[in-house]
């Protein structure tokens, strides 16, 4: 049919066929199957699996990468880029990031036993950083730190419960240590 076209391109190939297709094909009773191919496609059970969002497909092609997080400032390296993990995470040494290598606005840090998806990692600013105030970090654990008291409370307990015993002590030492022969 499109044999006296002499100049045909790939868009005219791709409307002609769909015109064909479905004025034509799909209108056609075949032989085969007794039916046009239109009519039993909606005769028959849909076997049609539901197309994932966009969201899903985006987080279906990430691949997963363990980096060593820097002590100094709480970045890692990825693709070339420093990113920072959020303060609450620095107490990781290493941590799973997911992110598309050809997308790298969105980054994941990953739990890296169960791999759920704790943040969003974010690139550092570095004309923001390079003008911002800094915050006093804060610490990781909640409960205050006890007085340092030269003998550790658990320690005071053990030497408590020892003399209790009534048990006598494991070494005795010399009375002077000028006595000994060797």
């Amino acid at each position: 049919m499109l044999e006296g076209e002499p100049h045909l391109t790939l868009d005219q190939l791709n409307l002609a066929t769909q015109a064909w297709i479905t004025q034509e094909y799909h209108r056609t009773v075949h032989r085969e199957i007794g039916a046009t191919p239109l009519e039993r496609y909606l005769a028959g059970a849909n076997v049609a699996r539901e197309c994932p969002g966009s969201e899903a497909l985006r987080a279906a092609f990430r691949i997963e990468v363990k980096r060593r997080q820097r002590r100094s400032d709480g970045t890692v390296s990825l693709a070339g880029k420093r990113f920072e993990i959020p303060s609450r995470y620095r107490h990781l040494t290493d941590v799973r990031l997911r992110y598309a290598r050809w997308d790298l606005s969105r980054v994941d840090l990953i739990e890296a036993h169960a791999g759920a998806i704790l943040c969003p990692v974010y690139p550092i600013d570095k004309t923001a950083n390079a003008e911002a105030l800094r915050r006093v970090v804060e610490r990781i654990s909640n409960e205050p730190m006890p007085a340092a008291s030269g003998i550790a409370p658990l320690l005071k307990q053990m030497i408590a419960d020892y003399a209790a015993t009534g048990l006598p002590p494991a070494y005795l030492p010399d009375s002077d240590p000028k006595d000994d022969p060797t």
